[in-house]
């Protein structure tokens, strides 16, 4: 397989630029080597069209859709997989601290079950409901902090912010658990380590390589169905991130050596790293690869999409005759709330639990109790 990752709505840390508030990835996947044989067509398409790259956002509506159903054919013919990644930024800013201040292995507040479960979604909404667009923004500051200091600081005066909206949660349980974790954060928040070591630290936190995370997931998933190993990647030359990328792919493919599904805790997604690609990221110029060329109309048609503006036929039928065997995936609130409301309807129990269960909870929640009672 060969594969070929585009992006758009690129902010880089600033996640509250409200004319973009997504960060898109989009996986443009073909059994071939695109830049070896979409070239004929795309040369004779840029020559039509007087261009020396075809650039979706240059090229407009009007000049695309002459194009549209020569590409559309081709991406038929040789059964071209289009993959949409998103990142809801601002949502992004309350996962983040959501993952550093409820973390049970920081925070002696949080039992493991509340973090390594799906008990941690509907906590993670609870507190997402504490926010607001300021308080957001503070946050990530503080997250993006390389002084250790200042971001203690600051998550002090975030815990205590929050600390006094937790009454706005409706049950006593709600209350009691997410008050007990921000006390001890605000108590001790050197422990929580907020904020970032340096520069290079702050790019792994961003959107940009959250997202890279979902183009290397769905990549190993789309080529394992296929039953085909990975050829090619290439992306997009930008000079921010690519280090970054690459050395998460670096990452991905040392876990390779994980021979089975990766178990982060009862009930938790699991994935079979083993799957991972052996190939290194090949970072390129977009004018230097028909391959990015087509994964860049197609992602500018579905933000587009997205965006709710206005698509003709002729760019819909394009965009379908990629999408039907793609895959789709979102780092949102919105999105964590789909995928686990199913909890809250839960049946109760028809048995009661194991006695030594039942014992090993009830240690885990005394010790929570009495260290948020040392906090006063």
């Amino acid at each position: 397989m060969y594969y070929y990752i585009d992006e758009s709505g690129n902010t880089g840390l600033n996640l509250f630029d409200a004319n973009q508030p997504k960060l898109f990835y989009g996986v443009l996947g073909c059994s071939a080597n695109l830049d070896v044989i979409a070239e004929p067509l795309l040369t004779e398409l840029r020559k039509e069209l007087g261009v020396r790259r075809i650039h979706a956002a240059e090229l407009g509506v009007g000049r695309l859709i002459p194009i549209a159903k020569r590409i559309a054919d081709f991406s038929k013919k040789h059964d071209l997989r289009f993959s949409l990644l998103k990142v809801t930024k601002e949502d992004h800013a309350v996962i983040s601290f959501y993952d550093q201040v409820f973390d049970s292995e920081m925070n002696k507040a949080v039992s493991w079950h509340h973090y390594f479960t799906p008990l941690r979604y509907p906590m993670l909404m609870k507190v997402a409901f504490l926010f607001d667009d300021q308080l957001r923004k503070d946050a990530w500051a503080a997250r993006r902090e390389t002084n250790s200091a200042k971001s203690a600081s600051a998550l002090v005066t975030i815990c205590n912010a929050l600390l006094s909206r937790v009454d706005r949660l409706p049950d006593a349980r709600s209350r009691e658990l997410v008050s007990g974790a921000l006390k001890w954060a605000a108590a001790n928040p050197f422990e929580i380590e907020y904020g970032v070591g340096n520069k290079d630290t702050a790019l792994q936190i961003s959107p940009n390589l959250v997202g890279f995370q979902q183009v290397m997931q769905v990549m190993a998933v789309q080529s394992n169905r296929k039953g085909r190993s990975i050829r090619k990647i290439t992306v997009d030359r930008q000079t921010e991130f690519n280090k970054a990328q690459g050395e998460l792919a670096s990452w991905y493919e040392s876990l390779r050596a994980v021979k089975h599904n990766t178990d982060f805790g009862p009930g938790m997604p699991k994935f079979d790293y083993s799957m991972m690609p052996e190939v290194p990221p090949t970072f390129t110029p977009g004018d230097e690869s028909a391959g990015l060329e087509l994964v860049d109309v197609t992602l500018w048609i579905t933000k587009r999409l997205e965006e709710k503006k206005d698509v003709p036929t002729q760019l819909r039928h394009l965009f379908a005759s990629q999408t039907k065997r793609g895959l789709i995936d979102e780092v949102s609130l919105e999105a964590i709330d789909k995928r686990w409301r199913h909890l809250l309807s839960l049946p109760v129990p028809d048995k009661p639990i194991h006695g030594d269960l039942e014992r090993h909870f009830e240690e885990v929640e005394e010790a929570r109790k009495a260290t948020v009672a040392t906090l006063g």
